[in-house]
C-alpha cells in the first residue's frame, strides 16, 4: 500500500499497468475518512487527459518516478464513472460499484480492516471506531498538511487530419473547328501582242504566208491540302499544397474556488480588515 510520504511522488506522475503500458497521469489520491489511509487514485486518461478513471491504490507500488497498479490498462479505462461531491468525497454506493468492478469484496475488505491487532488496518492511525461503524466515504486531501489544493482544468487544442475530398485528372478528346488562311497561286491567260521589228522579223516570216494554226497553253493553280499531326503541347499533373488558416475553438473548463468561512480575504489570500 502507498504511504502518505509517497503521495508527492504519485500525484501528477505517470501510472502504468501490470504489463508496463502507461494508463495516464495520477490526478488525485482519495483517503479513507476513518483511517486516513490512501484508498483510491484517480487517473487522467483519454485525449488530452479529458477522462478520469479510479483504481485501487492498496496494491499499487511506487517505482522510481511512476506508479504501477496490478490491473490492465483497458480495465482501468473501462472502470465505471463515479460522481465526486463538492467536498471531494466518494459516497458508499459509488465505492461499492468500484469494489465490485475490480473484484474486491466489500464486506470482506471491511472485515479484514477491523481484525484485532495489527492485521486490521482500520485500528491503526486515526481510525478509532469509526471505520468499524461502516463509514465508507473517501476524502480527497493533500497529505501531511492542512492546506487545500485548488485545481483547474486547462484546455488543450490539437489538430487531426481527415479526408475532405478527392481530385483526379481525366483526359478526353474533343473536335474543334479551326480556320487558317493560306495563299494559293493560279495561272491566267493573257494575250500578248508584239509589233514586228528587225529583231523578230525572222521569226515572223518562218512559216507560210497564209495558213491556219492553233497554239495551246496549259494553265496551273494551287489548292489547299489539309493534313494533321499529333504533337505534345504540355504536361499536366496534380499537386497539393498546405494552407494554414486560423480557427478559434471554444470550450468549457472547470475551475475550483476556495472560500474561507469565518474570515474575509481578498483574491490574494490576505485577510481583510
Amino acid at each position: 500500500m502507498i504511504t502518505q510520504e509517497q503521495i508527492p511522488a504519485v500525484l501528477e506522475h505517470p501510472v502504468y499497468d501490470a504489463d508496463g503500458s502507461k494508463i495516464g497521469d495520477a490526478n488525485h489520491v482519495f483517503f479513507d475518512d476513518a483511517t486516513g489511509r490512501p484508498e483510491w487514485v484517480s487517473i487522467k486518461t483519454g485525449f488530452f487527459g479529458t477522462s478520469e478513471s479510479f483504481v485501487p491504490i492498496r496494491e499499487a507500488v511506487v517505482v522510481e518516478d511512476h506508479l504501477e497498479v496490478p490491473y490492465a490498462k483497458g480495465m482501468v479505462k473501462d472502470a465505471p464513472n463515479v460522481d465526486v461531491d463538492s467536498g471531494g468525497h466518494l459516497s458508499e454506493s459509488e465505492e461499492v460499484r468500484l469494489y465490485e468492478y475490480y473484484g474486491i469484496a466489500w464486506d470482506d475488505a471491511w472485515q479484514q480492516a477491523n481484525q484485532p491487532g495489527g492485521g486490521g488496518w482500520a485500528h491503526s492511525g486515526t481510525a478509532g471506531t469509526t471505520a468499524a461503524a461502516g463509514t465508507a466515504e473517501r476524502d480527497m486531501a493533500t497529505p501531511q498538511d492542512e492546506a487545500m489544493t485548488r485545481s483547474e482544468e486547462h484546455m488543450h487544442v490539437g489538430a487531426e487530419r481527415y479526408e475532405t475530398g478527392r481530385a483526379r485528372l481525366r483526359k478526353y478528346v474533343v473536335t474543334e473547328e479551326v480556320q487558317q488562311t493560306v495563299p494559293l497561286r493560279h495561272e491566267e491567260v493573257r494575250v500578248v501582242r508584239e509589233p514586228i521589228t528587225d529583231a523578230n522579223v525572222g521569226d515572223a516570216l518562218s512559216g507560210p504566208e497564209i495558213s491556219e494554226a492553233e497554239h495551246e497553253v496549259t494553265l496551273h493553280a494551287e489548292r489547299p491540302v489539309v493534313e494533321t499531326e499529333t504533337v505534345p503541347v504540355e504536361r499536366v499533373r496534380l499537386s497539393t499544397e498546405e494552407v494554414t488558416e486560423e480557427e478559434t475553438v471554444t470550450g468549457q473548463v472547470r475551475k475550483e474556488r476556495i472560500a474561507a468561512d469565518g474570515v474575509e480575504d481578498d483574491d490574494e489570500g490576505r485577510p481583510r480588515r
